[in-house]
């Protein structure tokens, strides 16, 4: 195993590998901003270097100081955790030819997967379902008559793109036009690539993900699906496993899918394939991350493997210790992302100095953080400073236990989704399980303003139906359900 191990990021991410890395007795170099002198992940680390000033693509985004630093430091591995450099092929490239092992999938896997085009084709050719569209790199007319053999509507998106960049719902032929452009410009802005193509456009979907593992031996498993339909303009908020639309048949296909498309790049390390379910249980390829996601705790919760410990393991030569049939997930798993921004106000971004931070505790639940008491929440990086998971033996324990531990989150000193999310736990239809990826934007209104008094036994009334229905749930609410939250205005205190 790797005596001492570089991790190319910052925040909870951050410390989440680094807490890997001292159980498995590895020594660890930080790396840090301007901004982030004083951050958690700095002072966890055995060493930590400056790496420049606040902006991203001065200091994390800087391959060639990243690389100067392992050497420097003798470390003799980098894990790049999510987000920054952590899908950049030529960042993976650059560390295996300075003689240091990065612990993450090939080059060669992440270019052919990381381009949406390429990895569509790659697992068209495996026989994986896709969602009818186009090859990329049409002119606009093109495109055009594509998308009038396609049929209305359809989806635009940058071939480089990601977290909704580029993407733009496009419903009659009047609105494509305009919308190409629009498009091209945000995906040049966004990633120096104006490339796109046309997806036809799923109706209220859902966003199911497959989390997989393959060592460097081509043995490749899944652990199960995680429901990330809960999204912000394409931004996952919240996050399951297992998926109350999924049954033990859908999971087992699904999971076959996603392992036989890994197996076609020669994928090794973690990773999950993307997918879109219908109404009607079709589900189609969206894309793969060649990375650890930021999800990837409610997996752990659910199976009992540690996928940051695994990833090194991996990294490290050595062979799977799981096979498929020993993955028996157990329970339910729940996540939501703390982010520092004020959900009234339209997730405004809000940074500012922590002067007060309560976690919660407690069996069944577990706090990734990036922050503490004092500490000052810059507006340079992603908003989000923490993730609550919690576990219980089912959906309704889980959907409680995450209500408690919400009630006890205290952060003060800046706004947070905090409220937000006890809203959405509030919601009798997301109790129900009958939400889809426009929840948020068609049927979900956030109308807080101070601390609701607790109505549990709507919460526990809902939430045990939805269970002993097998665990399934329809892809529409029952006509008696209201998408608001059941918060009142009361003697609460503002947050």
């Amino acid at each position: 195993m790797f005596k001492k191990v570089l991790v190319a990021n910052r925040g909870e991410i951050a410390v989440r590998i680094l807490r890997a890395c001292e159980e498995r007795g590895v020594e660890t170099v930080a790396v840090y901003s301007d901004a982030d002198r004083n951050a958690l992940h700095v002072r966890y680390a055995t060493e930590a270097y400056h790496i420049g000033p606040p902006p991203s693509a001065e200091s994390y985004l800087r391959i060639d100081k990243i690389i100067d630093v392992a050497k420097k430091s003798g470390a003799d591995a980098i894990h790049p955790g999510y987000g920054f450099l952590a899908e950049n092929d030529d960042f993976a490239q650059a560390v295996i030819d300075a003689g240091i092992t990065f612990i993450g999938p090939s080059p060669e896997s992440m270019r052919l997967m990381g381009d949406k085009i390429s990895a569509r084709n790659t697992v068209i050719a495996a026989g994986v379902p896709v969602v009818p569209g186009t090859a990329a790199g049409l002119r606009d007319e093109q495109i055009q008559a594509e998308a009038a053999a396609i049929g209305f509507p359809v989806l635009i998106k940058a071939s480089a793109g990601g977290g909704g960049k580029g993407m733009r719902a496009v419903r009659t032929p009047e609105e494509l036009e305009p919308a190409l452009g629009a498009a091209r410009r945000e995906a040049k802005n966004a990633f120096g690539d104006d490339t796109v193509y046309l997806e036809k456009l799923i109706e209220r979907p859902r966003h199911i993900e497959i989390q997989i593992l393959g060592d460097k031996h081509g043995h490749v498993i899944h652990l199960g699906e995680r429901e990330c339909s809960i999204q912000r303009r394409h931004q996952k908020l919240i996050e399951e496993a297992p998926s109350v639309a999924v049954s033990a048949e859908l999971r087992t296909r699904m999971g076959e899918v996603a392992v036989k498309a890994a197996q076609a790049v020669g994928y090794y390390s973690a990773g999950t394939m993307e997918f879109l379910l219908d109404q009607s249980g079709n589900f189609y390829f969206l894309e793969m991350n060649t990375r650890l996601q930021v999800e990837h705790p409610v997996t752990e919760l659910v199976t009992g493997v540690d996928i940051v410990k695994e990833m090194m393991t991996i990294a490290d030569g050595r062979r799977l210790r799981w096979k498929q049939e020993d993955i028996k997930p157990k329970g339910w798993a729940i996540e939501c992302r703390i982010t520092a921004e004020d959900p009234i106000n339209n997730f405004m971004p809000s940074g500012g100095k922590i002067t007060t931070l309560q976690e919660p505790t407690g069996p069944g639940v577990r706090v990734e953080s990036g922050i503490y008491e004092g500490f000052e929440v810059s507006l340079f990086y992603d908003p989000m400073i923490a993730k609550l998971i919690v576990w219980g033996e089912n959906r309704a324990e889980a959907l409680l236990r995450m209500r408690r531990a919400l009630n006890e989150y205290r952060i003060g000193g800046l706004k947070t989704s905090i409220p937000f999310h006890q809203q959405i736990m509030n919601s009798t239809q997301f109790m129900w399980g009958a939400f889809d990826t426009n929840f948020l934007q068609d049927r979900f209104n956030v109308t807080f303003i101070e601390r609701p008094e607790m109505e549990l036994s709507a919460a526990i009334a809902a939430a045990l139906v939805a269970h002993g229905k097998g665990q399934q749930a329809t892809m529409l609410a029952p006509a008696t359900t209201q998408a608001g939250s059941s918060w009142k205005r009361g003697a609460g205190w503002k947050r």
